[in-house]
């Protein structure tokens, strides 16, 4: 789960402009200024890069880091990495 960690704070920092410092485990979309179409660019590019699928609903912004790790790390055969490319802002 850890790689899927650091790849989150990698693209939130990358894609959404959040301070990477600010990426805690225990932070929801909605403290790092996730609007809900935001969190839907999000899931879309963690389901392009990683092959997993994630419930986008109204209630995603609730969310934590965490969460989202867990959710996409449940749904790998072990904890490797995207199954696109190296860069999270490069669809595969």
């Amino acid at each position: 789960m850890e790689a899927v960690s650091q790849y989150l704070v990698t693209l939130l920092a990358d894609k959404f402009d959040v301070d990477p410092d600010a990426v805690k485990p225990g932070s929801t979309l909605a403290e790092l200024e996730l609007d809900s179409l935001a969190v839907v660019e999000l899931f879309v590019t963690v389901r392009e890069q990683w092959g997993v699928e994630l419930d986008d609903s109204d209630s995603a912004a609730d969310l934590t880091v965490e969460d989202v790790a867990r959710l996409v790390a449940d749904q790998l055969p072990d904890d490797s990495g995207p199954v696109g490319a190296a860069d999270p802002g490069t669809p595969r």
